[in-house]
């Protein structure tokens, strides 16, 4: 396989994310002498004016990294909780079996930014005027606004037009969405921004306390108070009337990102390192447990012998997630990774594909999903609306996504970062900060004692998932890709291809994928269908009919449509650093 992309390498830093924009941005970082976590935040901010359908300060993130001087992996987490009003009772009460896919009411507190001022303050070294520069000029000036974005709007324009007037004020300059390719501008975000900054001008004191003190503006200043006063606005929710938010300032005030550790299970000759249970991190780590008992072969990804032993991993998986993921009860998580598990539920497996749902039961503890998913999960009529992190519109169809980035620099310091939420098209634009809130909340049940119950203070189950890939001890390779539930799919073929069949990271990444939609959504309406097996048609006949005749409802979504990864790496031994992005998307790595 020749791939589309040259591998990139060289000694001085690697960044790669899902835009180029963002990307020239955190190489700039490393070029002006900042480290991998300059570089990171610089990206992330970069990106929430340059994929506003993707992500947004609104939104949630999840991190991991790696210090040169400290190769201890770690979480930096920023999905934001349930506010103290986001009951089951309260939603019940206003007549919902779900969250809304998309309103106000679907909001968790916002994360990213606390999270980024926060990596900035204990780990970089750059100010915040330094590293938010870019988002800046890209808000104030203008960027060339990618068809991705201008789709989005055309999609839920009647829905601003109509209710979230706010909104159409942004993104409909001149009541018509804006062209492909022109310059689009975001003043008011740019202005947020600027705020901060002066913030951090008037601390008095060192660098970190003039970005506590933007960090001070954000939780308990301007952008609480904008939010508060906005959130008790009553807006339409899609097919559900209009309803205020119940997130208040308090919330933000309460809310400060915190550092954990992560969940990790060996591989081969490498440590992979997720998230724990509150994300869905973990069942990569599962899969990979499954698969690690076979030989090379039995899971190469390019035969129908490993594709088929892969997807019915990640059913197993998957299902586990189901019962016994979350934040609102601890899971079980070293019972689902322990060798004894592992090999009861290898025994599942058979020659055919599997159509039902089969969460296991680790330290002997019966299972228990979501009551509502007695009707999910016959299935849902009708073909998959596109991929990735949906949010729903009025007419139920519109889909959001995701962002990603991987950071390695010149002293080895490794950043693997999933920002998202905070969409465009998940919340009206707040109009003095020109910015939505997020819809997180959609991945929290409606139903009492479940781990990813609705609970005040508890965080949703989030699908965002970064990787951290550790061999002989020290951080090897971050990677990772937006797409919700499939996340932890395309990252899996990813791994497999490098991993396994021994394809550099370019080629790895290029390589042609898949991803089951066997399991329930993460995102309103909590869609199953059992024995749906996406792939993409480069594969060639002979293996999707292979597929076909193990009982896999194959769907071919075209040659190059499935996945946005990215992915960097560093060889300890010589210091040689690499990077590589998908070609399916706008994600472009670069480096030297």
């Amino acid at each position: 396989m020749t791939p589309t992309r040259p591998q990139l390498a060289g000694t001085f830093g690697m960044v790669a994310s899902t835009h180029w924009l963002a990307t020239a941005a955190g190489m700039a970082e490393l070029e002006h002498g900042g480290n991998a976590f300059d570089a990171a935040v610089a990206v992330g901010f970069a990106l929430h004016v340059v994929e506003p359908h993707l992500n947004g300060p609104g939104g949630d993130l999840p991190l991991l990294f790696a210090r040169a001087d400290d190769a201890a992996p770690t979480v930096l987490c920023g999905q934001g909780p349930a506010p103290a009003g986001a009951t089951v009772a309260h939603y019940r009460d206003l007549g919902f079996d779900l969250v809304p896919g998309a309103g106000p009411l679907a909001a968790a507190v916002p994360g990213s930014v606390e999270a980024w001022l926060t990596l900035l303050r204990d780990h970089g070294t750059r100010t915040l005027a330094d590293v938010l520069a870019y988002a800046i000029g890209y808000a104030e000036r203008g960027h060339p606004v990618q068809r991705g974005v201008v789709a989005t709007i055309g999609q839920v324009s009647q829905l601003f037009t109509e209710d979230w007037t706010t909104s159409a004020e942004v993104y409909l300059p001149g009541g018509v969405p804006p062209v492909a390719g022109e310059l689009f501008r975001n003043p008011v975000l740019a202005q947020t921004y600027r705020r901060l900054v002066r913030a951090e001008a008037d601390a008095a004191g060192d660098r970190e306390a003039g970005i506590d003190a933007a960090r001070a503006a954000w939780r308990e200043g301007f952008v609480a108070a904008e939010i508060d006063a906005f959130a008790r606005r009553p807006f339409r929710h899609p097919g559900a009337g209009r309803h205020p938010a119940v997130i208040t300032g308090a919330d933000l005030a309460a809310f400060t990102a915190t550092y954990e550790p992560t969940a990790s299970h060996p591989f081969r000759d490498v440590v992979v390192h997720k998230t724990r249970a509150w994300g869905q991190g973990p069942v990569l780590l599962q899969q990979l447990a499954l698969l690690d008992t076979f030989d090379d072969a039995a899971i190469d990804p390019s035969t129908v012998e490993g594709i088929h032993r892969a997807v019915e991993v990640a059913k197993l998986a998957f299902a586990d997630r189901e019962a016994w993921y979350g934040d609102a009860i601890e899971p079980p998580l070293a019972a689902l990774l322990a060798p004894s598990y592992t090999q009861a539920r290898l025994c599942l497996l058979t020659d055919q594909a599997s159509l039902d749902l089969r969460p296991g039961a680790p330290d002997h503890r019966p299972p228990r999903l979501p009551a509502i998913l007695g009707t999910a999960l016959a299935g849902s009529a009708g073909p998959v609306a596109g991929l990735g992190e949906p949010t729903v519109d009025r007419s139920g169809v519109t889909r959001g996504d995701t962002c990603h980035l991987d950071i390695v620099d010149r002293w080895g310091t490794m950043v693997s970062a999933t920002p998202s939420g905070g969409w465009l098209q998940s919340s009206p634009v707040i109009p003095a900060l020109g910015f939505p809130l997020g819809s997180r909340l959609q991945m929290c049940w409606l139903e009492e004692s479940l781990p990813a119950s609705l609970v005040p203070g508890r965080r949703p189950r989030t699908t965002l998932s970064p990787t951290l890939v550790y061999r002989d001890g020290v951080p090897a390779i971050a990677c990772g890709t937006p797409g919700g539930d499939q996340q932890d799919q395309w990252q899996l073929v990813l791994l497999l291809s490098h991993l396994v069949r021994g394809l550099p990271l370019q080629e790895a990444i290029e390589a042609p994928s898949w991803h089951s939609n066997a399991m329930p959504s993460s995102f309103h309406p909590r869609e199953t269908r059992p024995g749906e097996l996406v792939v993409e048609s480069r594969h060639g006949a002979a293996i999707i009919e292979g597929l076909r005749q193990r009982g896999h409802r194959v769907i071919e979504a075209g040659d190059w449509a499935l996945g946005r990864l990215s992915a960097v790496s560093r060889d300890p031994r010589t210091g040689l650093l690499q990077a590589a992005a998908d070609p399916r998307a706008q994600g472009y790595a670069a480096g030297r």
